[in-house]
């Protein structure tokens, strides 16, 4: 097992991890924060979430590129990259213009929608933490 394949899986498998939570448990409990917190909660949340997703994200999409490069990999390795860049493509298009707009005020419908389309970024995440897991085994 290459060390590249070991840490694209490994950085899928925490991101796919830390998405399935958000998704689950940690979004909608921004329901129960409450008007007078909500300013500073989310301002806090962005921040600590901040330095764990971005470090996680460039991994993952560095590692993903470079077994790309390595060549060695077939298909999977695009299909990975792909993914990756998927799940890139939907926090800068949604959720990070949906979380702009909850740092100005809570508003109910910006979660429910940041909920209802968080499920695609869950999606990309676990199918590229599928594939890396594949390209570390093989």
């Amino acid at each position: 097992m290459a060390c590249m394949t070991v840490v694209c899986a490994a950085s899928a498998l925490a991101m796919t991890g830390l998405v399935w939570f958000v998704q689950i448990v940690h979004y909608p409990l921004f329901a129960h924060v409450g008007a007078d917190a909500w300013a500073g909660y989310h301002a806090a949340h962005t921040r600590r979430t901040g330095w764990i997703v971005a470090p996680l994200m460039i991994v993952e999409l560095g590692s993903a590129a470079g077994l790309v490069l390595e060549g060695e990999h077939g298909a999977l390795a695009p299909i990975g990259l792909a993914l990756a860049a998927a799940t890139w493509a939907l926090t800068f298009a949604v959720a990070v213009p949906a979380h702009n707009r909850l740092a100005r005020r809570y508003d109910a419908t910006v979660v429910r929608a940041l909920l209802r389309q968080g499920w695609w970024r869950a999606a990309a995440w676990t199918a590229h933490a599928g594939v890396a897991l594949a390209l570390a085994v093989a």
